[in-house]
């Protein structure tokens, strides 16, 4: 089953920081700065975090992963409130990761 995550990222290196967003290209859609929204199994979600943890400094970088259920845009935006511009779903669904 897939489900959203929304995954942020705070990295204290700028090459390092360029390595995180290269991988997280592959894995989901940039919403905003440092941040990303993807559809993962459990199995992905495993691989990324492992391509991650080889990158990162584990004393000096963060990165929180948040599940934000099964992929079914009707309970994201459930989920998901905002403040300013009008938060719109994507439908990733389509997409290859």
């Amino acid at each position: 089953m897939r489900r959203y995550v929304l995954v942020s990222y705070d990295i204290s290196d700028s090459k390092r920081w360029r390595r995180v967003y290269k991988i997280m290209r592959g894995y989901g859609v940039h919403v905003q700065y440092s941040v990303f929204l993807c559809q993962l199994t459990d199995q992905d979600e495993v691989a990324l975090k492992y391509s991650l943890a080889e990158v990162i400094h584990s004393s000096m970088d963060q990165v929180l992963f948040a599940r934000l259920g099964p992929v079914d845009s009707k309970r994201l935006e459930k989920t998901v409130t905002c403040i300013g511009r009008e938060f719109v779903p994507l439908d990733l669904k389509g997409l290859v990761f």
